[in-house]
C-alpha cells in the first residue's frame, strides 16, 4: 500500500484516530496529575488535611506519621536498649504455693511489679497439679539480680532472653519532636501578628493540629523510656506431676474386648492363609504323584 493510499485510509477513519489520540492524552495527563499530587502531598506544617485527602489517608494518619528507621545509629555513644526474657521452671509436687510466695517476695524486694498473674489447677486426686504464669516489670538495673534469684526456684525447663537496641528510633523521635516544637512556635508567632479573623482561625486550627502531633511524639518517647527503664519478664512455674499420674488398672471388660478382638484377627488371618495352604498342598500332591509314575 502506497503512502497516498494510507492517507486516504486515515482520512476515512479519522474518528478512530481521534479517539486514540484523546485516550493517549488522558492517560498521560492523569499520570502527570498523580505525580504532582504526590509531590505536594507530603507531611508539612501547612495543608495537613488537604494532603491527607489527596493521598486517601485519614486525618489522624496525617497528624501522626509513622517512621520505619534503622535502629543502629552508630554515631550515638549512649545506647537505648529494651530487654525482655522468658523463664519456665518446674517445682516439686506439693510446693507450688510455697514457691509462689518465694517468687513474690523476690519481686517485692526488687521493687518490681506483677502486671499479670494466672494460676490454674489441672487434673484430680493423684493427677492434680498447679501451674502459674506471671508478667513482671523490674528496674533494668536490678534485672540481672532478679533473674539470678528466679533461676533458683525449682528446675529450669526453658529460658530465653532478648535485648533490642532502639537507639535509632529514639534519636529520630527526639529530633522530630524538636522540629515540631519549633514549627509550633512559628505558628504562634504568626497568630500573634495576624490581623485578619480568617487568618487567625486558620492558624488556630494549625496550632491545634501541631499540638496533637507534639503530644504523639512525646507519648512515643515516654513509652520507650518506660520500656527501657523497666525490663519485662515472663515467668512460668509448673508443679511436677506425680510419677503414678498415668498409672491405672486395666478393667476386666477391656480384657474381654482385647481377647475378642485378637481372636477375630486370628480367624481373619486363617481364612486368608488357609486357601493358599490348600492350594500349595494340592500342587505338591500332584507333583509327588507324577514323580512316582
Amino acid at each position: 500500500m502506497g503512502l497516498k493510499e494510507q492517507f486516504v485510509k486515515l482520512k476515512d477513519n479519522w474518528l478512530i484516530v481521534l479517539l486514540v489520540v484523546v485516550l493517549f492524552l488522558f492517560m498521560s495527563g492523569s499520570s502527570v496529575l498523580e505525580q504532582s499530587v504526590r509531590s505536594i502531598g507530603g507531611y508539612s506544617g501547612y495543608g495537613i488535611e488537604e494532603s491527607a485527602n489527596d493521598r486517601g489517608l485519614s486525618k489522624s494518619a496525617a497528624y501522626y506519621p509513622s517512621y520505619d528507621t534503622d535502629d543502629f545509629a552508630p554515631e550515638v555513644e549512649s545506647r537505648v536498649k529494651i530487654k525482655t526474657s522468658s523463664l519456665q521452671t518446674e517445682v516439686e509436687r506439693g510446693t507450688f504455693f510455697e514457691s509462689a510466695e518465694r517468687f513474690k517476695s523476690i519481686i517485692t524486694t526488687a521493687d518490681g511489679f506483677i502486671l499479670n498473674e494466672n494460676v490454674n489447677k489441672y487434673g484430680e486426686k493423684r493427677r492434680e497439679y498447679y501451674s502459674g504464669s506471671y508478667t513482671l516489670k523490674v528496674d533494668t538495673k536490678k534485672y540481672n539480680a532478679v533473674i539470678s534469684q528466679l533461676r533458683k526456684i525449682g528446675e529450669i525447663t526453658s529460658f530465653s532472653e532478648n535485648e533490642r537496641d532502639v537507639t535509632g528510633t529514639y534519636t529520630d523521635l527526639n529530633t522530630e519532636l524538636e522540629a515540631e516544637k519549633a514549627r509550633l512556635e512559628r505558628y504562634q508567632e504568626m497568630y500573634d501578628e495576624a490581623t485578619e479573623v480568617e487568618d487567625k482561625i486558620n492558624l488556630n486550627d494549625r496550632i491545634f493540629n501541631q499540638e496533637r502531633t507534639i503530644k504523639y511524639y512525646e507519648e512515643r518517647i515516654e513509652n520507650i523510656d518506660k520500656r527501657v527503664e523497666y525490663s519485662t519478664i515472663s515467668f512460668y512455674m509448673t508443679e511436677k506431676r506425680s510419677d503414678y499420674a498415668d498409672l491405672a488398672f486395666v478393667k476386666f471388660s477391656d480384657l474381654i474386648k482385647g481377647f475378642v478382638s485378637s481372636t477375630a484377627r486370628l480367624f481373619s488371618l486363617l481364612f486368608v492363609v488357609l486357601p493358599w495352604l490348600v492350594g500349595i498342598g494340592m500342587i505338591y500332591g500332584i507333583y509327588r504323584l507324577v514323580k512316582r509314575r
